[in-house]
């Protein structure tokens, strides 16, 4: 018997956790680079930047893509619940 190399839909190839790698650095080079200009950009980016690598994470590497669409749902009113909780928390901040 030969062994079949083929990438089932389920698993996907090195090159796709690579080119998601290589995304996941070039967002955090732009982090870095947005840093040095000055506090606000930094912060927007941070916002901005980060939930999308933290997307790419959870979809890829964490094999979210690959889930059911129970699962999928729960990760999501999960996630909306912190963004409610961060959206009370940064309003009380803002408005002492």
């Amino acid at each position: 018997m030969s062994e079949s190399t083929s990438v089932s839909p389920h698993h996907p190839g090195y090159g796709t956790f690579v080119a998601v790698w290589i995304v996941l650095v070039l967002l955090t080079t732009a982090l870095v680079l947005l840093s040095h200009l000055g506090q606000t950009a930094a912060t927007w980016g941070l916002l901005t930047l980060t939930p999308i690598k933290a997307g790419l994470v959870f979809y890829f590497f964490m094999h979210l893509k690959y889930e059911g669409i129970l699962l999928k749902g729960v990760v999501l009113v999960c996630l909306g619940t912190l963004l409610i909780f961060f959206a009370l928390l940064f309003s009380d901040v803002a408005f002492r």
